[in-house]
Parts: C-alpha cells; sequence; structure tokens
C-alpha cells in the first residue's frame, strides 16, 4: 500500500504511454485491464437492498459498513480511480461434467484447484502497479484481490470487462466467466473507460436459475446466500440444513453449475496459468480418499490453497454430506462409522445423517 502525498499530475505523454495498461496486463498474465469509474450508487443500493432482505445468510459482517464499498476513497485515502483487472483460470468443463456424474468422487469449484487466486493476483497486480510507475513515474495506490470490501464487479463493468450475469457473476462476450478479479486503487484521475462490452447480453436466458441444485438464485440478479452450495460449503459454520443436503450432491467446496450451463462459457478462453493447476488429482479425487485424509494431511496438502478457508471440520461435513449422497456401500458406511468418535458434535450429525442415507442401522 502505497501512502504518499499526492504527485505532480501525469504529463501528456504518461498519458499516452497508459494506453498500453491492457498490453501490460497480458505480458503479467492477465487476460484484460481497464479504468473504472466510481459511480456505484446504483451498485450500493442493489447491496442495501440484499442487505436488509437478508439474503446474506450467516455473513453478518457485510452489514458493518456497505459503504466502505461503494466509496473507495474510504478504503485508501485520495483514491481518484481504480484500475480492474481479470485474470482466467483453467477449466475442463467436460471433466467437470464428469465428476459431478460420478456421485464417488468429490467436487471442488474449479477455482480452488491450485494456489489460493488471492496470493496469485495480489502479487501481480503490485508488479502491474509497478510497471504503470516506470511508464508515468510514482503515484499512490493500494492493491486488492478480493481482500478488502469493494464492489469488484460492478468496477469491472464500469471498466468495461463483462456485465453482471443473472447467476451475479461478471461475463465477457469472448472469455465467459471463468476468472479471478483484482483491483488498483489509485490516486490518478484516470479517464473514463469506454464501458461498451459491459452491455448484457443474457436477455431472456434463465440456464443458471434452472439449474442451481438448491434454487438459491432466486430471481434474476437475485442470490439467496443461505441457499447457496458455496456459502453452505465454505462460510457457513455449524450445521448445514437437512433440506438442502441431497441437493448438494458431491460438492464439497462450492459449486460451478451456473458457470457450467451459462452459454457464453462457450467462448471461455484457456488458460495455462500454472499456479491454477490442480493439485493432487484434486479434480477428480474420490470421496473415500479424501475423507481419509487426517488433519496433518489435509493440512500439509491444502498449503497455500483456497481450501484452507473452509477449516478441516468443515471439510470433514461437507464429504460427510457427499458420502450419504454417494451409493451406499459398505466401504462407505465404514468410513463413516470410523469417524463417530469424533469429539464435533455437528461433524456427527452429518455422520448419522450419512449413515442413516446409507441405510446403516
Amino acid at each position: 500500500m502505497r501512502t504518499d502525498p499526492a504527485p505532480p499530475r501525469p504529463d501528456a505523454a504518461a498519458w499516452q504511454a497508459l494506453r498500453a495498461l491492457p498490453e501490460w496486463a497480458r505480458e503479467l498474465g492477465f487476460a484484460d485491464a481497464g479504468f473504472a469509474t466510481l459511480a456505484l450508487d446504483e451498485d450500493l443500493a442493489h447491496l442495501q437492498r440484499w442487505l436488509d432482505e437478508g439474503l446474506h445468510g450467516g455473513m453478518d459482517w457485510m452489514r458493518r459498513d456497505p459503504a466502505l464499498r461503494a466509496e473507495p476513497a474510504r478504503l485508501r485515502p485520495g483514491t481518484l480511480s481504480v484500475i480492474s483487472a481479470r485474470m482466467a483460470y483453467p477449466i475442463d468443463a467436460a471433466l467437470a461434467q464428469q465428476v459431478l456424474g460420478d456421485a464417488t468422487r468429490a467436487y471442488i469449484s474449479r477455482y480452488a484447484l491450485g494456489r489460493d487466486y488471492h496470493r496469485v493476483l495480489r502479487a501481480r497486480l503490485l508488479r502491474l502497479a509497478r510497471r504503470i510507475e516506470q511508464a508515468i513515474g510514482p503515484f499512490g495506490y493500494r492493491v486488492l484481490a478480493d481482500s478488502a470490501p469493494a464492489l469488484e464487479k460492478a468496477m469491472a463493468r464500469n471498466a468495461g470487462l463483462g456485465w453482471i450475469g443473472k447467476h451475479t457473476l461478471l461475463i465477457q462476450r469472448e472469455a465467459g466467466s471463468w476468472f479471478f478479479l483484482g483491483e488498483i486503487y489509485s490516486d490518478l484521475p484516470l479517464p473514463a473507460q469506454d464501458a461498451s462490452a459491459a452491455k448484457n447480453l443474457c436477455g431472456s436466458c434463465s440456464a443458471c436459475l434452472d439449474i442451481c441444485p438448491t434454487q438459491a438464485i432466486i430471481a434474476p440478479y437475485r442470490l439467496d446466500a443461505a441457499r447457496c452450495i458455496s456459502y453452505l460449503t465454505i462460510e457457513h459454520h455449524g450445521a448445514i440444513p437437512e433440506a438442502l443436503r441431497a441437493a448438494m450432491g458431491n460438492r464439497i467446496f462450492g459449486c460451478d453449475d451456473c458457470q457450467l450451463v451459462c452459454p457464453w462459457n462457450r467462448y471461455a478462453q484457456k488458460s495455462g496459468e500454472a499456479d491454477f493447476m490442480a493439485r493432487h488429482r484434486l479434480d477428480r479425487a474420490g470421496l473415500l480418499e479424501l475423507f481419509a485424509w487426517d488433519e496433518a494431511e489435509w493440512l500439509r496438502r491444502t498449503e497455500g490453497m483456497a481450501l484452507r478457508r473452509a477449516g478441516y471440520a468443515r471439510w470433514l461435513r461437507n464429504l460427510a454430506i457427499a458420502l450419504g449422497n454417494a451409493p451406499p456401500s459398505d466401504a462407505v458406511r465404514a468410513a463413516l462409522q470410523a469417524r463417530l468418535h469424533s469429539d464435533d458434535e455437528v461433524l456427527r450429525e452429518h455422520l448419522l445423517w450419512a449413515l442413516q442415507r446409507q441405510g446403516a442401522a
């Protein structure tokens, strides 16, 4: 984070140099980048309605100061503009569908199979900021990679990087939605970006609403977090509502159904980013294999990964649900019973539910 006194404004030559921003971004592994305007009033109003309707589930921290998201200068004093960038991650849609169709395997959201994206994006954004400094001289900035309250999808839309789809994710006409977003908050009075690429092209399509296993997308652009599998498996502490467990299938960390079915992802760009490649064959691992990991092995194998966010107890809780939804077998029942000695009451509840689903006495 840089908080130096405001430097002299860049001259005309420097402004001309900034036209190369997308090229610099691509050299660092980003798919695109642009300048975002800070016109976020409508987005803040949408967020406030969502909070008022209680659709944020147990994420009470989102209520604390929602205005922080719409006033970037409160996150970094002196902010006049935001540079928004997107970085694609690898996705094999055919393999993803194959794993979802095999109830003996564990489905992990494709974004979480490799290195934690927060670390990757932050490092690349810092390098991009330094590349800008080389061209125009020092300026004040702060980089964000889902690391502070920010309306990142709205800013990416304002930067012309895509539109916000009915599933509430950003979509780009020529790249789909399989990408991460990051920002550089700056004290540069950057010119407004041509946001023509942000035109909403969802049209009458309702594929994402129809496919959602738990019907969490209750209306276009309205997500009920308390029903969302991503929220339930990653953010939610305690027991998962029993009425939603069967619909979770074999999804143990996140859910990609709304993206897999989105027709715009036919144009998703291939990513060769090594940091995001699947580790430990987690893109196709078996449920029993993962359920057998003790905490030491789980910590070793998930080091530096977004999977750490769930914690070991929730990891087992999620796997117990998936095993309850798996085809009945002696091996599954034995694995579930072997963990009934756990002191974790929430885990035991899910183990017993799974055993009942497996037909065990």
